[in-house]
């Protein structure tokens, strides 16, 4: 499904997004943002580009899309381990910019664990749930490296969903 095929909200955000439990803090500052669990066990976060976002060109600016990107990236960590993390170690490739009112996603997987230490590979992107997509088009590649803290309270959402 491409983003204009996409139900959207009346901000703008698509309907099978709901607002990430994270509202505190830093999360509050550059947010709302938002997840999707999906019924295939993948996820994503996302966040509606806004004024106070952008750059002098009307773009998301850089420094957004790495703090979104830090906060994608380690969300594996939560979502996959169920864990608290920290990160070590993030590296990007900036690819494309996405435009005020555009909705940004990303995701990660992990590609390797060592003891607490939890290194991922993520994606952000713009243009629909399927970064693939015809209308997905890639912001930004990278990898991170993470520390996992202590166990989260509750359930895991995702590994809820999974069964």
């Amino acid at each position: 499904m491409t983003q204009t095929d996409t139900p959207m909200n009346e901000e703008g955000v698509p309907e099978d997004f709901s607002p990430a439990t994270w509202r505190g803090g830093f999360g509050n500052q550059v947010g709302p943002i938002y997840q999707r669990f999906s019924d295939d066990g993948t996820w994503a976060r996302g966040f509606l580009v806004g004024e106070r976002h952008t750059n002098g060109f009307q773009n998301c600016h850089g420094g957004m899309l790495m703090a979104f990107a830090d906060m994608a990236f380690g969300s594996v960590v939560t979502y996959e381990k169920h864990r608290f993390w920290v990160t070590v170690r993030l590296v990007t490739d900036f690819v494309s910019s996405a435009a005020l009112g555009e909705f940004v996603q990303g995701n990660a997987s992990v590609t390797g664990e060592d003891g607490d230490f939890i290194t991922v590979r993520g994606h952000i992107w713009t243009g629909g749930n399927d970064p693939a997509g015809p209308d997905g088009r890639t912001l930004m590649t990278g990898t991170g490296l993470f520390k996992m803290l202590g166990e989260r309270p509750g359930e895991s959402p995702l590994l809820a969903a999974r069964g």
